[in-house]
């Protein structure tokens, strides 16, 4: 289930980081679905959607981070 639009995003990501960070997540979690299609590349039982949001997580928190309650680009 890529996502085509940021407006398609999951509401605790579009409501919650900026719209940069909504493109990388996006990005990343649309790369990652097509990466881990098969099963033999994930770790243990979790689904190609699971390690697609871990992956999505992990590239927004490369350029991002949150401070307070609020998400911010890294210095």
């Amino acid at each position: 289930m890529p996502y085509r639009t940021d407006a398609e995003l999951p509401p605790g990501v579009k409501d919650n980081l900026p719209p940069h960070a909504q493109d990388i997540y996006r990005e990343a979690f649309n790369s990652a679905w097509e990466e881990y299609q098969d099963a033999s590349k994930r770790r243990g039982n979790e689904s190609q959607e699971e390690v697609a949001h871990k992956v999505a997580w992990a590239a927004v928190k490369q350029k991002y981070e949150k401070v307070g309650d609020r998400w911010r680009a890294k210095d």
